[in-house]
């Protein structure tokens, strides 16, 4: 496993799989969902694994093979999730699993540009270079952009106040030399931050949080992919979205709240949220939360 799943035990809670069942595991990343889960339904039982970055979907499909599991590993978006399932012959799923944005494998280890902390090419795509098929790297996005369109990026998808002094700053600096890698866009925004604004947060999280969405078209992802979820999930199965900001939250709770058109009874009242002891070992699960709803 080269990714720690947050949410795990809860996940498997909410989904109940048993022997002989078919999951979706929608966000595939690692596996450490997609593997638990067939741990379950084995040994007749099938799991649909998707996920963008093929570097992801080769060790994944290596690692189904050794442990002779039924794991179907996909690279494809999970926009295109009816596609990806009917391709394999499946119509209908006992659960679908979302759990969304990136993972310690894309920062830790792929080298694109994911995070502030590192000096990496200006990517932030989940597909690996030279997969890429359709729209912009972060670098392309930085340095192509009109102002205000950069502006609005920043602040839509990375609700950052500052997010106009950001984009001016970015287009003063682009016309000097071209803005290729992590390290001279995380100076750039430190030097447009206020410093009466500083604080334990890095003034770089909010815009890099912001063009890793727009380049992954992530939202717009989210929102296609709700309702082939809910329409291949059979009835009293459970659509689960485990959640990292507010943006992704509010669109998942809004789908599953507007029962004219999601059928779907919502089991978690309110999110469910990992326990101080996970929060504590694994830091990426602190903003996450969960929502489930079954199928009518």
């Amino acid at each position: 496993m080269i990714h720690k799943p947050v949410l795990l035990q809860e996940v498997l809670d909410m989904l109940h799989p048993v022997p002989g069942q078919c999951f979706i595991d929608a966000t595939a990343n690692g596996g450490g969902h997609t593997f638990a889960l067939w741990e379950r339904v084995k040994p007749h039982g099938t799991i649909l694994a998707i996920d963008k970055d093929n570097d992801l979907i080769e060790w994944l499909a290596a690692e189904a093979r050794e442990r002779k599991a039924n794991v179907i590993a996909v690279c494809g978006s999970y926009g295109e999730l009816t596609a990806i399932a009917s391709a394999h012959d499946i119509t209908q799923a006992d659960g679908i699993l979302f759990d969304l944005g990136y993972s310690s494998y894309h920062i830790d280890r792929s080298g694109r540009g994911f995070s502030f902390q590192k000096d990496e090419p200006l990517l932030m795509r989940y597909e690996p270079e030279g997969h890429v098929q359709e729209g912009m790297t972060a670098a392309e996005a930085v340095n192509q952009l009109p102002e205000q369109e950069l502006a609005d990026i920043i602040y839509q998808y990375g609700e950052e106040r500052f997010a106009r002094r950001i984009a001016s700053a970015i287009c003063s600096e682009r016309k000097k030399e071209r803005i290729l890698t992590t390290k001279q866009l995380t100076d750039i925004i430190a030097r447009a931050y206020p410093k009466r604004a500083f604080s334990r947060i890095n003034p770089a999280t909010k815009t890099f949080q912001a063009l890793r969405i727009f380049v992954n078209q992530e939202l717009r992802e989210l929102e296609r992919a709700l309702p082939q979820a809910r329409d291949i999930v059979k009835k009293g199965g459970a659509v689960a979205v485990i959640t990292f900001h507010s943006l992704e939250d509010r669109i998942v709770k809004r789908f599953f709240q507007n029962e004219k058109n999601t059928h779907m009874d919502i089991i978690t009242k309110k999110p469910i949220v990992p326990t101080a002891e996970e929060a504590r070992e694994n830091r990426r699960a602190r903003s996450a939360k969960l929502r489930v709803a079954v199928k009518k």
